[in-house]
């Protein structure tokens, strides 16, 4: 629920899944469930049917599936989309339905090449393009193509996931499929794709929606060097460049320069601060000739007049640093 260029990630998702025609979406929640509900009503504001279903104990990947699969409606060679949460994309989604159905897969997983494929579940191909194993975050990955988190599944096989109990599609469903002789493919797209998972990616994932490195409709017309949304006050000699997001009631002070950083609602930024790759909390205060480069500062806190903070810094919650107190990097 995070803002992402302004409006909350998860409203970037379900517009891609019903530009790629979806009608019906299951969100499958846990933690603070009730914003969810409390954002999106039943859906209709965003043209889709929503239900929600809420885990009372997590149960992983493929327990969190399997607890939805009584508010699907396709029969049982039905594909089903099912996405994780925090990936942002631009990969051809009908494309991947497409190679879904002409195979006759029992699932189909969007596949990217990464340089580094460490942190994430690498997925080997055979020369059909055919899953042949599955690798979790391996320190010596077998292949630079890595699990994506948009799958589409038959139906049925959904329905053989064990209810009521943790299970992992990744340890536990693929290998299982894989051992009994299912067509489970790969979907490899070269498209745009971030994993959100970090402030850093955070980062970058809001400044190429500004910049329209990837195309979004909940932000239909909105490219350029920086998003100011309602209610902020910029000054006139401010500069806002590199895909910086300034929420509401924002305010950036005379000779303020903000590269790539992302404003949470009522914060402010005063006279000839610098701000590069940062996130700065809602009613957070920026002092007058900060230079923050790559910091996260939280909600409410106060970072004094003069101070230089770098490389991944951060500044909790409620946090007041002095004036000139602080000098990093």
């Amino acid at each position: 629920m995070l803002p992402v260029a302004g409006v909350p990630f998860l409203t970037h998702l379900l517009v891609k899944a019903r530009d790629a025609g979806a009608d019906h979406i299951v969100l499958s929640t846990s933690y603070r469930a009730e914003v969810f509900r409390e954002e999106y009503g039943d859906g209709s504001a965003l043209g889709l049917d929503l239900d929600y279903v809420t885990e009372e104990e997590p149960l992983g990947t493929g327990g969190g599936i399997r607890n939805v699969a009584d508010r699907l409606r396709g029969g049982p060679d039905a594909p089903v989309l099912i996405f994780n949460g925090d990936v942002l994309s631009g990969h051809d989604i009908r494309a991947q339905l497409r190679r879904h159905a002409e195979i006759e897969a029992a699932v189909t997983l969007h596949l990217v090449e990464v340089a580094d494929a460490r942190a994430f579940g690498c997925v080997p191909l055979d020369a059909d393009g055919r899953v042949v194993a599955f690798y979790e975050k391996s320190p010596q990955p077998v292949t630079n193509l890595v699990n994506a988190g948009c799958y589409v599944f038959r139906r049925s096989v959904i329905d053989t996931i064990p209810a009521g109990r943790v299970v992992s599609v990744e340890r536990e469903t693929f290998p299982a499929l894989l051992d009994g002789g299912a067509v489970v493919v790969g979907h490899v797209d070269t498209a745009y794709w971030l994993d959100l998972g970090t402030p850093a990616a955070f980062v970058a994932g809001c400044r190429d929606l500004v910049l329209g490195r990837v195309a979004s409709s909940a932000l239909t017309g909105v490219h350029g060097e920086s998003l100011v949304l309602d209610g902020a006050e910029i000054a006139d000699d401010a500069a806002l460049v590199g895909g910086t997001t300034v929420g509401r009631g924002c305010r950036v002070g005379s000779g303020a320069v903000l590269d790539g950083a992302v404003l949470f609602d009522g914060a402010s930024v005063g006279r000839d601060a610098r701000l590069a790759g940062t996130i700065v909390g809602r009613g957070a205060v920026i002092g007058d000739g900060c230079i923050l480069e790559d910091v996260v500062v939280g909600d409410d806190a106060h970072v004094g007049a003069g101070n230089q903070l770098r490389d991944g810094a951060r500044v909790w919650t409620g946090v007041t640093l002095p004036d000139g107190a602080v000098r990093l990097g």
